[in-house]
C-alpha cells in the first residue's frame, strides 16, 4: 500500500457523546468503541457503545473493538451495537473472516496484528486478503495476562513500515502516540490512519487541547 500523505485520525476508548463529540469537533474521522477486554483502558458497556453509535453523523466512522475470538459471537455483539466497522483485536478461533463477511454484509473488518517481530509480518499478510483494513498496535497478545491494545507504548516502527509496504490494504497505526512523536511515525510509516487514546488523554479524560496539537501535528507533517 502507497504511503499516506495526510493519515485519518481515529480517536479511540470513547467514553461518552461529549467525548465523540469532542473528537469529531477537533478533526477524528472515526471513533473507536471499547467493549470487553482481558486489560487496558476505555472499557465502555455494549449499551452505551450502542447509544453513541446511533448518535454519531455520517463521514465518521465507529468502529467497535472485540476480544471475542469466535465469529458467532462477534455477529451478535455487533448486532447489539450496530457499529459500522468492526475492529478485531484477536485472533479468530472458531470461524473465519469470510464467514462475518456473509454474516455481516456491508460491515467493515479491521484486523489487529500485534507488532512484536518479523513474525508480524507474515501475520499481516496471511490475513489482508480477508479484511478490508489492518491495524498495527503494540499489544502482547499471548501474554499471560493479554495486552491487546491500549498499552500506551510504541513498537518497532521499521516492521510497521515493511508491512505497509507489503499489503494491499490500508494500514492504521496505534501504539504510543502522541502529538510529539506523531510527525516522525508518519515520516517513517506513512499510514492510512493513526489510531490514538492515552497520547490525547489527560486524567484518562479526552482532552481537547492535546487532540487539537496532535491533529495539527498530522496536518503539519
Amino acid at each position: 500500500m502507497r504511503p499516506t500523505q495526510r493519515p485519518r485520525v481515529k480517536v479511540c476508548c470513547i467514553a461518552n457523546l461529549e467525548e465523540a463529540w469532542t473528537a469529531i469537533e477537533e478533526g477524528a474521522s472515526a471513533l473507536g468503541l471499547v467493549s470487553d477486554m482481558p486489560s487496558g483502558p476505555g472499557v465502555i458497556a455494549e449499551a452505551d457503545i450502542a447509544r453513541i453509535a446511533a448518535a454519531v453523523p455520517p463521514g465518521v466512522s465507529t468502529f467497535l473493538l472485540t476480544s471475542l475470538q469466535e465469529v458467532e459471537a462477534i455477529v451478535a455483539q455487533q448486532r447489539r451495537t450496530q457499529v459500522g466497522t468492526l475492529q478485531i483485536c484477536d485472533r479468530l478461533l472458531k470461524g473465519s473472516h469470510r464467514d462475518l463477511r456473509v454474516a455481516m454484509p456491508g460491515v467493515r473488518l479491521v484486523q489487529v496484528v500485534h507488532v512484536i517481530d518479523q513474525e508480524s509480518l507474515d501475520e499481516a499478510l496471511a490475513v489482508e486478503t480477508e479484511v478490508d483494513a489492518l491495524l498495527l498496535d503494540s499489544g502482547r497478545p499471548d501474554h499471560s495476562l493479554k495486552e491487546l491494545g491500549g498499552t500506551g507504548r510504541t513498537h518497532d516502527w521499521a516492521v510497521s513500515l515493511q508491512i505497509r509496504e507489503a499489503v494491499r490494504v490500508p494500514v492504521f497505526l496505534a501504539g504510543g502516540l502522541n502529538a510529539e512523536n506523531v510527525s516522525d511515525a508518519i515520516r517513517i510509516v506513512g499510514p492510512f490512519g493513526l489510531d490514538v487514546c492515552s497520547g490525547v488523554r489527560t486524567d484518562g479524560v479526552l482532552d481537547a487541547g492535546k487532540l487539537g496539537r496532535f491533529v495539527a501535528n498530522v496536518a503539519g507533517a
